[in-house]
């Protein structure tokens, strides 16, 4: 059984360091988005504004603005 993991300040920073960079190689945010899966990550539309999630749909944080453009 695997262990799951609490959302901690640093794994958020990690996670969206990555997402960033990603981002940047990224030609459209369809691609960032299918890029982000090969790494266990998604992004999730919420009532409060869209998140950055793992595949188990637990929330990391939120996607900055400019990401989505």
């Amino acid at each position: 059984m695997q262990k799951i993991e609490t959302i901690t300040p640093a794994i958020s920073n990690s996670v969206l360091e990555l997402v960033r960079q990603e981002r940047m190689k990224s030609v459209s945010v369809r691609e960032w988005k299918f890029r982000l899966m090969g790494y266990g990550y998604r992004v999730m539309d919420t009532d409060h504004g869209e998140v950055i999630a793992n595949l188990r749909k637990q929330e990391i944080c939120a996607v900055p603005a400019d990401l989505l453009h």
